[in-house]
């Protein structure tokens, strides 16, 4: 038994050593003695104290699957280890000894992805297929590689209390929950989502721990500090005395997902409730510690942040917290407003306008420091210079679907015409693409709040749950309120569960399709794989369509033309961004109404008098060369001189 600090990877937890031999550590300033038990042998050691707060130990004769507990001051049974990286039994079990490196990787050639150009996909491992598990995900893999994904967004992983949630109660931050499979399960699916040309970014809560199964306070009481308030029970104290180790265990849990696991990144919850005053803000060093954890591989670094602050991207070295993108929302709640016709609630501050689509497009996030009414006080702040693939931009996702009250999918709001279009939109335009799981093929099933609580903490959740809905005025009614799903029944969950099949029936087929069909032009055309910052200008057509003209080398441009509304024919055109590029013509690229998606077909966009956009559709169209019949020499019939035809000849050059 002995210190060996110096061979440790990370600063706390268990790691094995050759030899059935067990390195433990952990920070406990609050306690005078520690040791680690040893189950079902009950087998106690004492750790040495390091100063600091710190206990360690070599122990011998504790083979890889080992069981243990932290004993505090001789308090019996003891504690999980908050390092521990596998908690068979649940947060309130025993920890269990891991070893990384027995997986065998096959992705030494991956190189990663970064952010510009990527299409994200957010998924529930519990509820992305009928069984829920790793293994069945895996099966799943290969069709999203088809769909045209690129990043799969995991939602939290991190160990939980109960059956069955969605991961944002963790209390365990390094312990991949046991519901899913083991810990090298996770690794297989990294490993073949590699193969496959997928990242895989993971969704960690860094600014609360769950209230059930949250041990810390046994081990210090600076875990957490009353400066702050935070929306979900105590803030984490990453600025005030006895931060140090705390930051430190969030730095090592951000490079141990990427280390350990193969992950390409992060998607960081609910950032400005991550408090911090210093300098560096945690959040640069996260993202510092996340790439050299990659160790030259390309990370993607994603922050959810309500506020929406272009100061969350931009450079470390200029003030910013150096992540690669945030959630545009604002997106999301234009295009709700516009689809359903609702403004309740957080929807109250927008109209679904054409003109906010297009400044969207331009500008990435529409409240830029204007006073927001729903909050009564301003949002956000100036982004002009934000790159286009920094606003992560989505029709749906855990969150809002959840928040629909009956957890219905946004094709059940809306007409088909009109999400079709939203989704070319979405899927197009500039910023960087994010879809839910179903959405690619409307799955049936609902996404509802779920969470598997304890008999003590169950009510306060499904109560907070309906609180927090009444911001809706239509789901605060009776009726609604009568029709809440209940968090904790297991119902609830298995409703949600995805049913993989229904992606080759009809009508689901042809919502597949449209989604396909537009990541490949996405990915192949080379206008809208490029997505570069200026490339792009917009103009409303009318009271529900707009357009967006993105420019390509040369004058190859693409025109896409989205209706909201009805028909809207244009027989005066003073809107410069309709005009074909010199010597080029439109030509329909792609369209909503193609029967292929169950549209009705496209008539003709353009003749000689007007324009057509049809109701509820989306078009693009592609700048071609002209091809003109050449100047003839008149006949004898027509009477034409040469002086006409050189006149010809000379209108031909000029169109």
């Amino acid at each position: 038994m002995g210190t060996a600090n110096e061979c440790r990877r990370y600063p706390v937890g268990a790691e094995p050593l050759p030899g059935d031999r067990v390195h433990f550590r952990v920070w406990a300033p609050k306690r005078r003695a520690v040791s680690v038990v040893l189950e079902p042998s009950a087998r106690s050691v004492p750790l040495e104290a390091e100063g600091g707060g710190y206990f360690s130990a070599l122990v011998e004769g504790v083979p890889v699957g080992s069981r243990y507990r932290f004993r505090l001051d001789d308090e019996a049974p003891g504690f999980p280890d908050p390092a521990s990286r596998f908690q068979p039994d649940g947060p309130h079990g025993p920890s269990q000894v891991v070893d990384p490196g027995s997986f065998a990787w096959t992705d030494v050639a991956w190189k990663g992805r970064p952010i510009a150009g990527q299409v994200v996909y957010e998924l529930h491992v519990g509820t992305f297929t009928p069984a829920g598990t790793w293994d069945a995900a895996i099966s799943e893999l290969p069709r999203l590689a088809e769909l045209g994904v690129t990043v799969l967004e995991l939602m939290p992983l991190a160990e939980f209390p109960g059956r069955f949630g969605w991961g944002y109660d963790g209390v365990d931050l390094f312990a991949p929950t046991r519901l899913y499979g083991t810990p090298d399960d996770v690794r297989r699916f990294v490993d073949r989502a590699h193969a496959l040309g997928l990242a895989v970014i993971l969704d960690v809560v860094y600014n609360h721990f769950g209230p059930d199964g949250n041990y810390l306070r046994n081990f210090s009481d600076t875990w957490f500090t009353d400066r702050y308030e935070n929306e979900w029970g105590e803030a984490i104290n990453f600025d005030g005395p006895g931060s140090g180790p705390v930051r430190e265990f969030f730095l090592a849990n951000a490079a141990y997902w990427i280390d350990e696991f193969h992950m390409d990144g992060l998607r960081l919850d609910a950032t400005q409730q991550i408090f911090d005053a210093t300098r560096p803000h945690i959040l640069s060093e996260i993202g510092r510690t996340v790439r050299a954890a990659a160790g030259g591989r390309a990370t993607i670094l994603i922050g959810e942040n309500e506020p929406q602050h272009a100061s969350m991207v931009q450079p470390a070295d200029q003030g910013g917290c150096g992540l690669d993108a945030i959630w545009n929302d604002d997106f999301h709640h234009a295009a709700m407003v516009a689809l359903t016709g609702h403004a309740e609630a957080y929807y109250t501050d927008y109209r679904g306008t054409p003109q906010e689509f297009v400044s969207a497009a331009k500008h990435g996030f529409l409240y830029q420091g204007q006073h927001y009414a729903w909050q009564k006080q301003r949002r956000g702040m100036p982004a002009f210079g934000m790159p286009p693939h920094a606003a992560v931009v989505f029709l749906q996702n855990h969150d809002q679907v959840a928040n629909s009250g009956r957890g219905l999918r946004i094709d059940r709001l809306t007409s088909p015409g009109r999400l079709r279009a939203m989704t070319a939109l979405a899927l197009l335009g500039p910023g960087t693409p994010m879809l839910f799981q179903g959405q690619e093929f409307a799955a049936s099933s609902p996404f509802l709040y779920f969470a598997d609580h304890a008999d003590w903490l169950a009510p306060k959740v499904a109560e907070g749950r309906r609180e927090f809905l009444s911001q809706f005025p239509s789901l605060a009614t009776p009726a609604m309120q009568a029709l809440l799903a209940p968090p904790g029944a297991e119902e609830t969950f298995l409703g949600s569960k995805l049913d993989p099949a229904e992606r080759d029936r009809e009508p689901n087929a042809r919502w597949y399709a449209l989604h396909r069909d537009l990541l490949r032009l996405r990915r192949e055309d080379a206008v809208f794989r490029t997505q570069r910052k200026g490339g792009m200008d917009g103009a409303v057509l009318g009271r529900e369509a707009f357009c967006l003209r993105f420019f390509g080398e040369g004058g190859d441009d693409r025109l896409m033309l989205v209706n909201l509304g009805r028909d809207l024919t244009l027989t005066v055109l003073p809107e410069p961004l309709l005009a074909p590029p010199l010597g080029r013509e439109w030509r329909l690229l792609w369209s909503s109404e193609d029967p292929a998606y169950g549209g009705n077909g496209t008539p003709e966009v353009e003749t000689a008098e007007r324009w057509h956009v049809a109701g509820g559709s989306a078009a693009v169209l592609a700048a071609d060369q002209s091809v003109r019949p050449s100047p003839r020499k008149a006949s004898t019939a027509s009477g034409r001189d040469s002086a006409a035809e050189a006149k010809d000849a000379a209108v031909a050059v000029w169109q």
